[in-house]
């Protein structure tokens, strides 16, 4: 069994210390917390449990303390897929929802299973998920002030249980100030992937991500036989050839772990019961 999570890629974390801190004492006990979780559930259920924390946790951008689009609302996307049954759920574009990878999570049995805007936000309602708004003030003093975003700051995890089975989840607030309508990678295959070979969760501009494929290439590439390692970083130096910035966390159905970003500053925690490590 083993769980890795990442929070994003956070610029800020490097000149201020003290966010720094904040953010690995947050990951190291998410991550902890959550194979102590995965010793009694499936990795899909592990998943949504880690990816759930890291929504509720305002360092991170994604469920509580997303980034506000240019029209002053949030939306917010996320996904979810077993490497068991190869079915991934989605939602594009929720609103005032306080767990979107939850209700992707509830999706999975149902046909249609990747709703965005107005349908995720209805079937949410639907289906026990009360409004709540997940702005939090300094998100709205960034936005008031037209403030780029510091980090990109989608958060997921992938990780493998005791019957050798894969998932993965990703989700993310957005970039802040984006056309409203806009689609990021999070609730796409090439953002969130998994099979019975392997589980990849990607961060960073979802545009250079979906433009990459990344997380489908790298589950295709491990499923075909080549190493995890090389695996990424094939797909890293392609993603390089069109300029892109991504991070990804991956594991393989042998249980080995790997990570990559593109600027050396995505944060992460990687935990399988006796070894920890964080960085960021």
């Amino acid at each position: 069994m083993k769980i890795i999570i990442h929070g994003g890629f956070f610029g800020e974390s490097h000149t201020d210390p003290v966010t720094k801190k904040k953010k690995q004492d947050a990951l190291i006990a998410i991550v902890k917390e959550s194979y102590e979780y995965l010793k009694t559930h499936t990795a899909l259920e592990a998943v949504m449990h880690a990816v759930t924390q890291l929504e509720d946790d305002p360092l991170f951008n994604a469920g509580i303390g997303s980034q506000i689009q240019s029209d002053g609302k949030i939306r917010m996307s996320a996904s979810i897929m077993d490497g068991k049954t190869q079915k991934m759920s989605g939602v594009i574009n929720i609103e005032e929802t306080k767990n979107p990878i939850q209700v992707a999570f509830k999706l999975l049995p149902f046909e249609d299973r990747i709703l965005g805007g107005e349908g995720a936000t209805n079937f949410a309602r639907m289906n026990g998920f009360e409004a709540f708004s997940t702005e939090i003030p300094q998100r709205r003093k960034e936005h008031e002030a037209k403030l780029a975003s510091h980090g990109l700051g989608t958060v997921g995890c992938v990780a493998v249980d005791k019957d050798g089975n894969i998932a993965a989840g990703t989700s993310t607030g957005g970039k802040g100030f984006e056309i409203p309508g806009r689609i990021s990678d999070s609730a796409t295959v090439a953002g969130n992937y998994a099979n019975a070979f392997c589980g990849v969760s990607c961060t960073g501009v979802g545009e250079d991500i979906v433009s990459n494929a990344t997380a489908a290439k790298i589950v295709t590439r491990v499923t075909d036989g080549m190493p995890i390692k090389d695996a990424v970083e094939k797909t890293f130096t392609e993603l390089k050839a069109i300029e892109g910035f991504a991070g990804v966390i991956a594991i393989d159905k042998d249980g080995n772990f790997y990570h990559k970003d593109s600027h050396v500053c995505m944060v992460y925690a990687k935990f399988d019961g006796n070894d920890l490590e964080v960085f960021g």
